[in-house]
């Protein structure tokens, strides 16, 4: 059996245009402008281009862009003062701090500034309760990503089992919460769980976001199984791999998801949801 690969591009592009036909109805009958803040503070490569690419695909779906770029000698007094600014400007519906921060820096204390009704990545303490408590308002964007791309593939959760690898506040726990509000059965996984394999072989789910290699190994996936690849690793060679050994588990799998192309063009596709979502919310 060869599984399903899962085409996250292809399902992010359909999101992104539902996104843009939505912000074009805000704009058009009630004069509203979708608008999300992007924090970009330092000279990191990787970001650098993660948020070009933001800003890119949201002016495609009719969300206008306000990029800060501050200096990597930014202080935390300074990124705050922004926040604080940000969060009184009633024309942003979304403020993004693209992370990570330069180590100087208090991610933490930045997200807990953050307005929960523009935390359009959905970290802040009072999302993180909501989604526990079952009623979700902003997401995590790539677990909501996860969330979209079982939905495209014609998985239902209810009654099944999950197992979830790595417990980061970013992936593995708020996909695990809502796996659970989908009433799967859920089992999180980490670097202290003994009989790894055998937990992930009871699964129906599987979410790989445990940051190694190629770790889940074809032979640990339960034929007919569901699996998605959070994980973005670089080989010595330059190449890009997920958490999941791709060429022998989509012999096993029902679906899969690759890497790249696979969760994480969902990511920017959530985060433009959630931006007209909040202006929706925000201004009636």
């Amino acid at each position: 059996m060869i599984g399903q690969i899962i085409d996250g591009t292809a399902i992010s592009a359909k999101l992104r245009g539902e996104v843009a036909i939505a912000a074009a109805a805000l704009r058009a009958h009630q004069q509203i402008v979708p608008t999300l803040a992007v924090v970009l503070v330092g000279d990191d490569p990787a970001s650098a281009v993660y948020v070009k690419a933001k800003a890119k695909a949201a002016r495609e779906a009719n969300v206008d862009v306000r990029d800060h770029k501050l200096p990597a000698t930014t202080t935390q007094a300074e990124l705050m003062a922004l926040v604080a600014e940000l969060n009184a400007d009633p024309i942003v519906d979304g403020i993004l701090v693209q992370l990570p921060l330069p180590p100087h820096l208090d991610s933490d204390a930045v997200i807990r500034a953050l307005d929960p009704s523009k935390d359009v990545d959905g970290l802040h303490p009072t999302n993180l309760g909501y989604l526990a408590q079952g009623k979700p308002v902003f997401v995590p964007c790539t677990p909501k990503g996860c969330m979209r791309l079982l939905r495209e593939v014609g998985v239902d959760p209810a009654g099944l089992r999950a197992v979830v690898l790595g417990r980061s506040v970013l992936v593995g726990k708020p996909i695990a919460l809502l796996l659970q509000n989908a009433n799967a059965t859920v089992t999180m996984c980490h670097s202290k769980t003994r009989d790894l394999a055998d937990e992930v072989r009871r699964a129906d789910i599987v979410v790989a976001a445990i940051g190694r290699p190629e770790m889940v190994r074809g032979e640990w996936i339960k034929p007919g199984a569901t699996v998605l690849d959070v994980g973005i690793n670089r080989t010595a060679e330059g190449k890009l791999v997920g958490d999941v050994h791709f060429t022998s588990a989509i012999q096993h799998a029902h679906a899969i998801t690759p890497v790249p192309r696979g969760v994480g063009p969902m990511t920017i596709a959530c985060l433009l949801e959630n931006t007209v979502e909040a202006a929706r919310r925000r201004r009636g």
